[in-house]
């Protein structure tokens, strides 16, 4: 960090908002913080590779920490966040092992680079691929999660803190009776107080990491859960002792180690009370025991009866793979209009986008895989008090209009069971998206 805080003396982004170089990308800002940018010396551009130890501050090679306290000058947390503007539609987020890049009017009071036009260019809004979206909360959350509580009230989650490929600090949650107006519960499970095998610091990308990906909440058997996966891989399910979805939550399974080493979990209870565990790629899925305290039975491989074999609807890493599968991450599972239906993220098109696929058994075989939202890759799907269906969604790819923020999408479905963007969408912002980056 001191090398950087040399190089780079008094950098935040409270400074990047005021550099002239923000003329340049003036798509991300208020016309008030526009207009107020001045010029300033150089410094460096989102294109431009971060400096020795990124800008974590934390070079490769750094050893885990012997004292378990983090090196890293995250807190940890999102926060409860600000209110919705029309800036809010544009900017936000690029977190990595690198370090963060970021756009908008809430600086983090520590170095970060520029996200430029190249990084959430909204082209996928301007291509009518999606609705120009708002975020729902300006703040920052990977993974968004929604789900309908017991109670009535919606309860979101996702992967919070400023950077999870470095350091968070455990599962946040807020609550809504509307969808619209939005209550931050705080830190509902603190890995450092109620962690077991989840607190240890492990290597990811040749540097320390100790953080959680992808948390969910969901209201099983009349009670909450939250399942999660520890970064670079592990997974664990938290039970609430209380029956609210504030807590305190426990393990349901052995608090001693991961239920299986992977990452991205979710959970489903079909119909008849049965409760159903996937992951990663949602490649298999097994039943778990009543009490949700084990598996109980073996895993079911799941297998696509007409894969999709179009290149540019897979990432890279699905060729080796016969792209037989539905994703590389992300898993999803749900059931509507009596169908299930069963999803991963994916590279499709360019964009990171659940892909979806449909069956009439919980355990398949899946058909008819499809890109329900475009851009909205890693996050879920339920259900309004009306009935209706939608998905969440957080930006993760250069053709989202914005990157790292939560988000809702209505969602319709085709006759033939497929899901796609609906016509009508509620939350329609009043700011219009800038151009496509060339």
């Amino acid at each position: 960090m001191n090398e950087l805080q040399d190089a780079l003396p008094n950098l935040t982004r409270r400074k990047l908002l005021a550099d002239a170089s923000l003329i340049a990308a003036a798509w991300l800002l208020p016309p008030s913080l526009a207009a107020q940018a001045t010029a300033s010396p150089a410094l460096p551009s989102a294109t431009q590779p971060f400096p020795p130890g990124g800008m974590n501050g934390v070079p490769a090679g750094t050893p885990m920490p012997a004292d378990g306290k983090s090196p890293y000058a995250y807190t940890g947390i999102s926060g409860p966040g600000w209110p919705v503007d029309a800036a809010s539609g544009h900017g936000g987020y690029r977190s990595g092992s690198g370090g963060l890049a970021y756009a908008g009017e809430h600086p983090y009071p520590f170095p970060t680079q520029l996200l430029t036009e190249r990084d959430a260019s909204g082209s996928a809004v301007t291509a009518g691929l999606i609705p120009p979206l708002r975020p729902i909360i300006e703040v920052q959350v990977r993974d968004t999660i929604v789900c309908r509580g017991g109670d009535g009230n919606f309860y979101l989650t996702g992967s919070t803190g400023e950077n999870i490929w470095a350091y968070n600090r455990g599962v946040e949650l807020w609550r809504s009776p509307d969808l619209k107006k939005w209550h931050y519960l705080g830190l509902v499970w603190d890995m450092d107080k109620e962690g077991t095998w989840e607190k240890a610091w492990r290597p990811l990308h040749d540097k320390p990491c100790r953080a959680i990906w992808a948390p969910e909440i969901h209201y099983v058997r009349k009670n909450y859960y939250i399942c999660l996966s520890i970064a670079p891989t592990g997974i664990s399910i938290l039970k609430s002792t209380t029956g609210k979805a504030t807590g305190p939550y426990v393990h349901a399974f052995s608090p001693d180690a991961p239920i299986v080493n992977a990452i991205d979990p979710t959970l489903f209870e079909d119909t008849d009370g049965s409760v159903y565990f996937t992951h990663s790629s949602a490649t298999r899925i097994v039943r778990l025991k009543d009490d949700l305290s084990g598996l109980a039975e073996d895993w079911h491989p799941i297998v696509l009866a007409d894969p999709d074999h179009t290149p540019s609807h897979h990432a890279d890493k699905c060729t080796p793979r016969g792209s037989n599968d539905l994703g590389t991450e992300g898993a999803v599972l749900f059931k509507a209009n009596g169908r299930y239906y069963l999803g991963a993220a994916d590279s499709y098109e360019g964009r990171y986008s659940t892909c979806l696929a449909m069956s009439d058994n919980i355990y398949g075989p899946y058909h008819s895989r499809h890109e329900p939202v475009p851009c909205g890759g890693g996050t879920g799907f339920f259900q309004d008090k009306s009935g209706g269906w939608w998905s969440s969604f957080f930006g993760n790819d250069s053709q989202s209009p914005f990157r790292e923020k939560p988000a809702i999408v209505k969602v319709d479905f085709a006759p033939d069971g497929r899901i796609h963007v609906a016509a009508k969408q509620p939350f329609y912002p009043t700011w219009k998206p800038g151009p496509a980056a060339s």
